[in-house]
């Protein structure tokens, strides 16, 4: 298929997702209001892209099987068992997502082997890992887009929990002004996921009062506030406190490895992760807990707020730094009199417009693709070079190689 796609994609409709955001995305109307969290662009088993050959429409899946090394470019195809290796999506969020970590790839085979050997059904609520690979994921913003991110400097988790928790949590707190370093933080964390019942209403009930006549103090004290409205007996609401609460403007970025706890709060963003679905839940869900797979898989190594911005590649193009060997992603931005040139295509290519409209052409054939706001496309690597002009915004997903 040495030939540009577009893609037609599936739309997740999580209770947390917003009604207007995605159907503005794609000029459609949301007649029943129904809350619209996600469009999956690739290859996931759970809602494969179909795309447009040859009048008609093709799971994206079928046709790399069919053309592995002309979809994907060779050098991908052998790395990668013949197999896209990422996920591309818009995110919606009108409510906060559930807390959660992501396996590092060794611990996703064995943690994968493991319930297999126990003979937990795939879609079993109390199932952990769906797959046997890692999920290291960016997200982009889109909109101004809060969240939370690896745990907080010790002394501000003291500080922050010590005003809203002082008597709920003062043992815990305690114990950790006793143990500054990341044992004593994953003790504390422990203690925090594993109380009864009757202390964690306790807790609970002082943080919700604390939190609302101090939340013009820290934005962190008004989220503890907003989480208790959703979630009202999760320790969660606490995370505000103890994770690192990030604002992104538009166009800023987050790279999340392995092992980071993180929730995503508000707002829509592009997203681009390995090709997985693994996910350990830590709160702020009615959905299956593990606490003991979780604590296996976190990093209680205070992490730094470290924002990604976009780097100039050319005139046109400013790529986000990719930790990751499945996905890179950058952001390609033209107005009228300007050209976007890609002519040294290796690995396939996922473009989302965003903004505007423009001409894709394939270069060896002269064969143009109109996009335009919403729209997306699969550019196999066999099109080796292609060319954009228009007015338009793009986000691109491509293998670095």
């Amino acid at each position: 298929m040495p030939s540009i796609g577009l893609l037609k994609n599936t739309i997740q409709n999580y209770a947390w997702g917003s009604t207007t955001a995605i159907p503005e995305l794609l000029g459609e109307k949301n007649l029943s209001h129904e809350p619209m969290a996600e469009i999956w662009m690739g290859v996931h088993p759970k809602a494969p892209s179909l795309v447009d050959f040859e009048g008609h429409w093709i799971p994206l899946t079928e046709l790399i099987a069919k053309n592995p090394k002309d979809i994907l470019g060779k050098s991908v195809a052998r790395k990668f068992d013949n197999r896209l290796p990422y996920l591309f999506k818009v995110l919606a969020a009108a409510k906060p997502l559930s807390i959660q970590a992501h396996p590092s790839l060794k611990l996703a085979k064995k943690g994968f082997e493991n319930e297999n050997n126990q003979g937990i059904p795939l879609n079993a609520a109390n199932r952990n890992f769906k797959d046997d690979n890692h999920k290291p994921e960016c997200i982009c913003a889109l909109t101004t887009f809060w969240a939370l991110y690896g745990f907080r400097n010790i002394a501000d988790i003291l500080s922050l929990m010590g005003k809203i928790c002082p008597v709920g949590l003062s043992d815990e707190l305690g114990q950790l002004q006793k143990q500054t370093d990341s044992e004593g933080l994953k003790q504390f964390f422990t203690l925090l996921m594993s109380m009864d019942d009757g202390h964690k209403k306790r807790v609970i009930d002082e943080a919700m009062q604390n939190a609302k006549h101090q939340s013009d103090e820290d934005p962190a004290f008004h989220w503890v506030t907003r989480l208790s409205v959703e979630y009202v007996f999760d320790i969660g609401i606490l995370s505000p406190l103890f994770l690192n609460l990030i604002q992104l403007k538009p166009g800023q970025a987050l790279f999340l490895p392995a092992g980071e706890l993180h929730a995503y709060l508000e707002g829509v963003g592009i997203e681009l992760m390995a090709n997985s679905d693994n996910v350990l839940r830590g709160g702020l869900t009615p959905k299956h807990v593990d606490v003991q797979a979780l604590l296996e898989v976190l990093n209680f190594k205070p992490r730094p707020i470290d924002i990604l911005e976009e780097k100039k590649k050319d005139k046109t193009e400013r790529v986000y730094a990719s930790y990751a060997e499945e996905f890179v992603l950058s952001a390609i931005s033209i107005s009228n009199g300007e050209l976007y040139r890609n002519s040294n295509l290796k690995s396939v290519e996922l473009l989302l417009c965003t903004e505007g409209a423009a001409r894709i052409e394939n270069s060896s054939n002269k064969k143009t693709t109109i996009i335009k706001k919403g729209d997306s496309v699969v550019i196999p690597a066999a099109v080796k070079a292609y060319t954009i002009e228009g007015d338009a915004f793009f986000y691109k997903a491509a293998v670095p190689v």
